[in-house]
């Protein structure tokens, strides 16, 4: 039986998660302290994105289609950039964000975006159809301050002329990768992506690099909501539910019938003092601070509804900072007998074991108030930050009380428990914002350790990635 190298981002993980079906990812390595903070002076090494669904949407019309269903201009969309995709519903409200890249002529993928896109895709009338691509690729992320010394090292290889939100293919030794600029950690930070067959080939490469430069590796537990939450970018299934089944009965019903592709939005689980008012969890693109996104020089899903609001924007994104005597109180009630006071001792409100053991997935909404008492948003996101000693969340509230400083008043506790009030104020947004963001970095100042550019060869059509593509389907 011939060898099988062993893939190090499973070997050195305390504990595994599947996700999906027939994939499992690390869950925890050396604990949330350790992981949540290497991405401050070296790098987080991180495969939870392996789960994430791709889907490609090919034919004539495709750039059209797109169009026709997100907020997106992707008209001058070229082979080496992306975009943050937005997909909304008549309300305006997303129903999902993630990211595409157009890898041949008439062919885009996407990442995140399914199930809506998939429902939209197969019920248009334009020429396009589309191809689930999930698992198929390998997704490698190098977030920190090291990422791109680390990436260089490992492929012998000049990265720098790689620009933020932009991406080219690099041979590593005969084998072909994906390198995108881009994180969720805020500071500088990377994407290698591949055919899954050299997945283990490419992350034991660059694992073995980034022990030199003090890299740790990440599970889920630390990736979602500690980097999301710290760097100011709410994320869907995370900070917020998806309007899946209230969206009409036409997505509705195909996500009643795809229940594997639309599991974080079938068994919700309803947490906070927002209760199960779905509505007020439900969010815009400008509430999340991504109104930017939005082009209204053509017609797409939702254009109506974002209008309106672009022009009275109720509620925005920034960072609450719990204070920490009120944390404490709540703490002590819940440790006193005949109370019933939720439990805020848990580091985040991104419980995948519990959802996992009771087939369940939770989100948390916690009503925030003003000086009179009146609800203003809503928080959530909430993590202990081990970077910065304190507890906070994402606030989704009215722009008019987005200064830092302000006091406001957290309510704390679904509506079945003991409900305690918790002295929150705005602070700093993003809140790692002492760091250099990753848009801003300027990466000439940080040394070239790779030995020339080895780049792939490009086809005819200007895209690297028209031969990578059809080796997925040799």
């Amino acid at each position: 039986m011939a060898h099988q190298e062993m893939n190090m981002a499973q070997a050195n993980a305390t504990l595994l998660m599947q996700p999906v079906p027939g994939m499992y990812i690390p869950f925890e390595y050396e604990g949330l302290p350790v992981e949540a903070t290497a991405y401050r002076t070296s790098a987080m090494i991180n495969v939870s994105l392996m789960a994430s669904p791709i889907y490609d949407i090919v034919g004539p019309d495709a750039c059209e289609f797109l169009q026709s269903i997100c907020v997106n201009d992707f008209t001058k969309l070229k082979y080496t950039g992306l975009r943050h995709a937005v997909i909304c519903n008549d309300k305006g409200q997303i129903l999902s964000d993630g990211v595409v890249i157009r890898i041949a002529e008439d062919r885009y993928r996407t990442y995140w975006l399914n199930p809506p896109i998939q429902y939209l895709c197969e019920n248009s009338k334009l020429n396009v159809y589309g191809e689930d691509m999930s698992g198929t690729e390998f997704f490698i992320q190098v977030q920190g301050e090291k990422s791109l010394e680390i990436l260089e090292e490992a492929f012998q290889a000049d990265l720098h002329d790689i620009k933020f939100a932009k991406h080219r293919i690099q041979d590593v030794e005969g084998t072909p990768v994906q390198v995108i600029h881009l994180g969720m950690t805020g500071n500088l930070a990377y994407e290698v992506h591949g055919p899954i067959a050299d997945y283990t080939k490419i992350y034991n490469k660059i694992w073995e690099t980034g022990q030199k430069f003090g890299a740790k590796q990440q599970g889920q537990h630390c990736y979602c909501l500690f980097n999301h939450t710290e760097a100011g970018f709410p994320n869907i299934n995370l900070h917020y539910p998806l309007p899946w089944f209230e969206s009409g009965e036409g997505l509705a019903t195909w996500c009643a019938e795809h229940p594997a592709i639309a599991s974080y939005n079938m068994g919700r689980r309803l947490n906070g003092s927002v209760g199960d008012d779905l509505q007020t969890r439900f969010v815009t693109p400008y509430d999340t601070g991504l109104g930017f996104l939005v082009k209204f020089n053509h017609d797409f899903m939702g254009r109506e509804a974002l209008e309106k609001i672009a022009a009275n924007q109720t509620r925005n994104v920034c960072t609450l900072e719990w204070d920490p005597e009120s944390v404490g109180r709540v703490f002590a009630a819940m440790n006193t007998a005949g109370n019933n006071v939720e439990d805020i001792s848990d580091p985040t409100d991104c419980r995948f074991v519990y959802n996992f053991a009771n087939q369940c997935y939770e989100y948390r909404a916690d009503k925030v108030l003003n000086e009179a008492g009146k609800m203003i948003g809503i928080s959530s996101g909430r993590i202990h930050s081990y970077s910065y000693g304190t507890m906070i969340s994402l606030g989704f509230i009215d722009p008019t009380y987005i200064r830092e400083g302000t006091e406001l008043t957290l309510v704390w506790g679904t509506p079945s428990t003991q409900q305690m009030d918790v002295k929150v104020r705005v602070a700093r947004y993003p809140y790692n914002k002492d760091l250099v963001r990753n848009e801003d970095r300027d990466v000439s100042e940080i040394p070239t350790l790779g030995h020339g550019r080895m780049v792939g060869q490009t086809t005819g059509d200007g895209s690297a990635w028209g031969d990578w593509y059809k080796s997925y389907n040799e």
